[in-house]
Parts: C-alpha cells; sequence; structure tokens
C-alpha cells in the first residue's frame, strides 16, 4: 500500500485545512495509507518510509524557512525514490528556502489580478502524452492566476497565458500552471490551481492532481 505524509498548516488565508480534507477523498480514492501533520517539526523525522509526500502547507512572508535538518531530510528522501506532489501554495511555502525552491522546481512570484480576486483565465495542457494529463482537457479557472518563476528544466505540462489587464506588460507572457520533474530517484508533481478547495472541483483539476500524486509516488 502507498503510504503517504500529508504535510499541511501555516497561513490560514489559503484554507489548508479545507485544502487537505478535498485531498482526502483524492487519497481514499487511490487506497492510500495516510498520515497527516499540521506540525512543521514533522520533516526533522526520517522520511524514506513514505512513498510520497503532499506540501499543503502555506506561507505569507518571503522569509519562512525550513532548518537545515528539515531540507536535508526532504531533499534526502525524494533522492532516495519518495515522492513530492503539492498544489498552489505548495509555490509559495519556505520561501527563504533555496533548496526546497530547486526540488519544487518553481517559486511564486505574483497573481496579478490580486489576492484572492477570482480572475477568469484558461489553462491549456501542452503536453497531452505525459500519463499526468492523460484524458485531461483544457479547463477554465476563475481564481489567483499565478505568475511563476520555473526551473528550466521542469516537463511542463499546462500553462496559462497573460491577458495584460492588470500588468500591461506582460500581456501575451506565458506561465506554467503544471509541470513534473525528476529529483534523483524521486519524482515531483506541481500545479498551480486551489486557492480554494471549489478551485480543486473541476473534473480536470481533479484528473490532473489525482494522476500527479499516482505519478509521483515511489515506484
Amino acid at each position: 500500500m502507498t503510504t503517504v505524509l500529508s504535510l499541511f498548516g501555516g497561513w490560514p488565508g489559503h484554507t489548508p485545512y479545507a485544502i487537505s480534507a478535498w485531498a482526502d477523498d483524492l487519497y481514499a480514492d487511490l487506497g492510500y495509507e495516510v498520515e497527516r501533520s499540521s506540525d512543521i517539526f514533522t520533516l526533522d523525522r526520517d522520511l524514506t518510509k513514505f512513498d510520497l509526500i503532499v506540501i499543503g502547507w502555506n506561507n505569507a512572508l518571503t522569509t519562512e524557512d525550513l532548518t537545515d535538518s528539515q531540507e536535508a531530510n526532504l531533499l534526502g528522501a525524494v533522492e532516495q525514490g519518495t515522492g513530492l506532489a503539492g498544489w498552489h501554495g505548495a509555490g509559495a511555502a519556505f520561501r527563504a528556502s533555496l533548496p526546497y525552491r530547486m526540488l519544487l522546481g518553481g517559486d511564486f512570484i505574483e497573481h496579478p489580478a490580486g489576492e484572492a480576486y477570482p480572475q477568469p483565465y484558461d489553462v491549456r495542457i501542452v503536453n497531452r502524452e505525459h500519463p499526468v494529463t492523460a484524458g485531461v482537457n483544457d479547463f477554465k479557472v476563475a481564481s489567483e492566476q499565478y505568475y511563476m518563476h520555473v526551473n528550466p528544466n521542469n516537463t511542463v505540462l499546462a500553462e496559462t497565458t497573460f491577458s495584460g489587464e492588470h500588468l500591461p506588460w506582460i500581456a501575451g507572457h506565458t506561465s506554467p500552471v503544471a509541470w513534473v520533474r525528476d529529483w534523483g530517484n524521486g519524482r515531483v508533481f506541481y500545479h498551480s490551481v486551489g486557492h480554494t478547495p471549489a478551485d480543486l472541483d473541476s473534473p480536470d483539476v481533479r484528473r490532473l492532481t489525482k494522476q500527479g500524486l499516482e505519478w509521483a509516488k515511489r515506484s
């Protein structure tokens, strides 16, 4: 059975407990055995026993960091084959930890329309050959549209284009919405949708997330 560490908590603006409860349905569908924790010091443990770690931790400050031991445990576990997955707020977690940023493969920079603004935008699947996107259609979102800085070695699965309505100089620019990457023997999956549980309820977002978890777990 796949063993999962679901780490959630932090800034309440991203409703981490409600988002975690939404993910519980996916874990049940997939038959995962889940350990749930809202204690950041969980990362001080040996994490190699888990097949997958899901980061539902959320920060509001760019100064929030991980300790050296937490970074070493997390990166070391993924390097040895533990998968890592997260969405939305995971891209804004542990902002001062460069090792975490490198592991995840990207960093939230801005939502041009503003915090919690329901900006309508389109998400296009740009890699339909990957198992994570199998059967996932292009979809629409009305939520925070994340502008991301990303690792050039990511495999981008989906992207969005900015209209320039709020920041004219980014009109026509694209930003990845979903990607995967390898880290040693481990796999990493992330997508930027999910400011609220309602954002995740789209059948295509749910399928993308579910298949991302399955792909990222220890094989």
